[in-house]
């Protein structure tokens, strides 16, 4: 049972990065998911998630308009695209699960998920 993130790696300012991140031994879609990201010497920081139930996405303000998020059922893979690529979004960037959804106000508590990736590294030159 584990989640499998990859897509990191160094982009320009203004560029794209699509990551990806794999379940395997559970089902995604009965479960909430999230991106975290933690830059060196800060919290974690929830930026997107997708609620188990109606599916509906929550995104932080930093990233709105910039990164959406999917989930391909088929392929119980988990995406993040990130579009216009800003210096701040730098960080190691973890896909999470929370199998018993807490609710949009409260998506962005790493305490709140049961399960993490190992994280992939973004990195955004000026």
């Amino acid at each position: 049972v584990q989640l499998q993130a990859s897509g990191g790696g160094l982009a320009q300012a203004g560029g794209s990065l699509r990551l990806s991140c794999v379940a395997s031994g559970f089902t995604l879609d009965n479960c909430a998911v999230a991106w975290f990201r933690q830059a060196p010497g800060k919290d974690a920081e929830g930026t997107v998630c997708i609620g188990s139930t109606d599916g509906k996405t929550y995104y932080a303000d930093p990233v709105k308009g910039r990164f959406t998020v999917s989930r391909d059922n088929a392929k119980n893979t988990l995406y993040l695209q990130m579009n216009s690529l800003k210096p701040d979004d730098t960080a190691v960037y973890y896909c999470a699960e929370q199998l018993n959804f807490k609710g949009g106000s409260y998506y962005q508590q790493p305490s709140n998920y049961d399960r993490w990736g190992q994280g992939t590294q973004v990195t955004v030159s000026s």
